[in-house]
């Protein structure tokens, strides 16, 4: 251990473990710690045994529920976006080599006490029952001119200075009532609250243009993909990634003390007595608590079910969005759920999760909208953590740290993070733009 890297990265969390393998592949010399004996950190996937371990210790599971061995329940689940960062992230890092994924069944949105599928093209706007009769033709009107538009060709700019262009002005164009401005701009744009109106039009352009050409790729009903035994294999995955371009990972390091030189900047990494020198550490916020700040709480529920979630057409895995707007809050609510069909639960077996930021005390009662929807439950946790920030000049003390995982369960957001912070270790950005796509496909099994 007593080395020199380029970077120690503390924590096998997703966002680490990312960073760790794209820093790899671009030749950095990487040391990669954690303070646990597994994988995955707050993104740890968990068998049936380990769940009820962590929320209802010494209790024993249900024999009806099956074997504990069945289920790799992930404490983060997010879907992919089939054309999205994240899958452009695993391609340039070969990662999809060591996954298999499968297709989502369903995206949704819910609407005054109802879910509905979202229509993404203008031919699903004119025959989606989530839109009245003369809100279908706006609709319509909207998703071809998203379709058609090309910022190289002011023609197809309908008129807007996209310039100057805000989310407002652009839906506004097109006299969209509320309903439909609620389910583009949070399940279409995946904006998680309404500031996303005073942002660029071109954003919610390239975000919307994203979910239909993602939609479109396995002529689907959904535009996300999911890994088969779900997410807990990417951290693994990584860690052979980083292995074969000459990494180190290190399990149940105890410590993990970042130490600093006289000038305040990261000099190394200590555990059991060893230091590990460095110029740079990129960490979650367990490992400097001193450097970051709370600033929100997620709270959530995970059921356990014998049945899809009712009104998705037997949808074995879905997405449904619960905008803001819809049950009188400040920020979306999310519904995720998978099944057997991902291999992340026992035969006939459903995994649901409900999430959102906290607003009262109350976990149960704010989360409510959702878990009404999820029909009856063989078992149900509630949970809550708190979502971290750092407060650190990264560039004064080349402590790289990632924010916490919000409640969204798509990785959209938290690619984002990953990509600045890339950007920031390295001082370049990097450039997904030429991956190709089919080297991730899904499975039809």
């Amino acid at each position: 251990m007593d080395e020199t890297y380029d970077v120690i990265v503390l924590g096998t969390g997703l966002k680490e473990c990312i960073l760790s393998g794209l820093l790899s592949v671009n030749k950095y010399k990487v040391l990669h710690m954690d303070r646990n004996d597994y994988y995955g950190g707050e993104c740890a996937s968990l068998n049936l045994n380990q769940l009820f371990a962590k929320f209802r210790p010494g209790e024993t599971p249900p024999a009806s529920l099956g074997a504990s061995r069945d289920y790799n329940v992930d404490m983060t689940p997010k879907f992919m976006m089939a054309n999205g960062l994240l899958v452009r992230v695993l391609i340039r890092t070969d990662v999809t080599k060591y996954l298999q994924f499968k297709a989502v069944d369903g995206s949704y949105v819910f609407k005054q006490g109802r879910v509905y599928k979202v229509p993404a093209t203008d031919v699903e706007a004119v025959s989606s029952p989530l839109l009245g009769f003369f809100e279908k033709g706006r609709a319509r009107k909207f998703f071809i001119f998203v379709q058609e538009y090309d910022p190289a060709k002011p023609n197809t700019h309908q008129g807007l200075d996209l310039t100057t262009a805000t989310s407002k002005t652009v839906l506004e164009k097109f006299g969209l009532d509320q309903n439909s401005i609620d389910f583009i701009g949070h399940a279409l744009a995946l904006y998680e609250d309404e500031s996303f109106m005073a942002k660029p039009g071109t954003e919610l352009i390239a975000r919307c243009k994203l979910y239909a050409e993602s939609l479109a790729r396995f002529g689907g009903t959904s535009p996300y993909i999911y890994p088969l035994y779900g997410l807990g294999e990417l951290p693994q995955a990584f860690a052979r990634l980083s292995a074969v371009y000459g990494g180190t990972y290190m399990l149940a390091k105890p410590g993990c003390k970042v130490e600093y030189d006289e000038s305040g900047k990261v000099s190394g990494v200590t555990s059991d007595g060893e230091t590990a020198k460095t110029a740079k550490v990129v960490c979650d916020p367990s490992y400097l608590p001193d450097k970051v700040k709370v600033v929100g709480k997620v709270v959530r529920a995970i059921a356990i079910m014998s049945h899809p979630i009712p009104n998705t057409y037997d949808s074995h895995s879905v997405q449904i969005i619960i905008p803001q707007k819809q049950i009188n809050r400040k920020a979306d609510m999310y519904v995720f759920c998978c099944s057997y069909s991902h291999c992340v639960a026992a035969k006939g077996k459903f995994i649901a999760f409900v999430s959102t930021s906290a607003e009262t005390n109350d976990p149960k009662t704010e989360l409510k909208p959702g878990v009404d929807l999820l029909g009856a439950v063989d078992e149900i946790f509630y949970d809550s953590y708190d979502v971290y920030e750092p407060t650190n000049d990264c560039t004064t003390d080349n402590c790289f740290i990632s924010k916490s995982y919000d409640p969204t369960t798509h990785f959209e957001t938290t690619v984002k993070d990953v990509l600045d912070m890339y950007a920031k270790i390295t001082g370049k950005e990097l450039d997904l733009s030429h991956e190709d796509l089919n080297a991730a496909s899904a499975t039809d099994e």
